[in-house]
């Protein structure tokens, strides 16, 4: 019977407060798929990271049999040149650690970056061979200001094709990640904000509209819970439905958007499923904790229960 009472105050609270509900439903969407976006965005750079190795490294790669620099006409490097690189990188001072990266580790890479939309190989990558990888140095500094001094020391050596310093050549895409993904956390910020203040008139307007049932129970001795349950439970359907869409959105963004980025910029590998399974876990967790703190402090204000 209590059940039956609770469910329909729920029923009648929502379609007392249509429009209140419908805005308070898009703007949870909205201020969630920015918190998601802003999830992912970080997940993004995080996933650069790990690829490229952070901002302080710099890669000296070897002549491959298909490499086209002067330095590189007697062809792929021998083991001799890279061993004549590696005394010069392990006698820097300016250097923190290094690694040597095979010409397979280097091909496993390649092919996670060189996808179509659909996550298979791309026609440059189906017809590179294993054979056609360089092999390189994976070099990480102290400081990483102190780059210049090695580069000019290898980079014309025999067998070196090239020196790429990834801190110059990401600092951009960091940034612009970066800025995007606080910018989206800081309009999600204000949007929750504007969630609460909206939560927080749908329940003064409720407990107005309801004013008379809610002095019935009290006289009846209703118990508080009993008062504020179907409050609660219409804030938080609100919540989970806006969770929902905003769940949703993230979806698209995954099935859509990211393989057009993967096909179009596979410079580096992007975001997982796992990634947005997360996001979607913490998009849920805020809306729940949207609905139910502002709702219960509004009903002790509003109802004086």
């Amino acid at each position: 019977m209590q059940l039956r009472y609770v469910a329909s105050e729920l029923g009648t609270g929502i379609k007392r407060n249509v429009t209140m509900t419908l805005a308070v439903i898009l703007t949870i969407w909205i201020s969630l798929t920015l918190v998601g976006l802003g999830l992912l965005m970080r997940s993004q750079v995080a996933t650069i990271e790990r690829y490229v190795g952070g901002e302080l490294e710099v890669r000296v790669s070897f002549c491959n049999r298909n490499s086209q620099p002067a330095q590189c006409v007697g062809g792929q490097a021998t083991r001799e040149q890279e061993q004549a690189v590696e005394e010069l990188i392990s006698s820097s001072d300016d250097v923190a650690s290094y690694r040597y990266i095979t010409r397979a580790e280097f091909f496993e890479g390649f092919k996670k970056t060189n996808v179509d939309e659909s996550g298979q190989p791309d026609p440059i990558a189906s017809q590179v061979r294993l054979a056609d990888m360089p092999t390189q140095y994976s070099v990480r500094f102290k400081d990483p200001d102190e780059t210049r001094t090695l580069t000019s020391a290898v980079q014309n050596l025999p067998g070196v094709e090239g020196v790429v310093d990834l801190r110059e050549r990401l600092a951009p895409v960091y940034d612009v990640l970066n800025a995007l993904q606080w910018l989206a956390l800081g309009g999600a910020g204000l949007l929750v904000t504007a969630a609460v203040l909206q939560v927080s008139n749908t329940i003064r307007l409720a407990a107005m509209a309801r004013r008379r049932e809610i002095g019935i129970m009290r006289l009846v001795g209703a118990s508080s819970v009993y008062i504020q349950l179907p409050f609660v439970l219409e804030v938080v359907f609100s919540a989970l439905v806006g969770a929902a869409l905003a769940c949703g959105s993230l979806a698209v963004v995954m099935t859509v958007a990211v393989p057009r980025l993967r096909g179009q910029a596979g410079f580096w590998p992007w975001v997982e499923w796992d990634a947005a399974v997360v996001a979607m876990g913490s998009i849920v967790a805020i809306a729940v904790a949207l609905a139910v703190v502002p709702t219960l402090l509004m009903t002790r204000k509003y109802l004086k229960v």
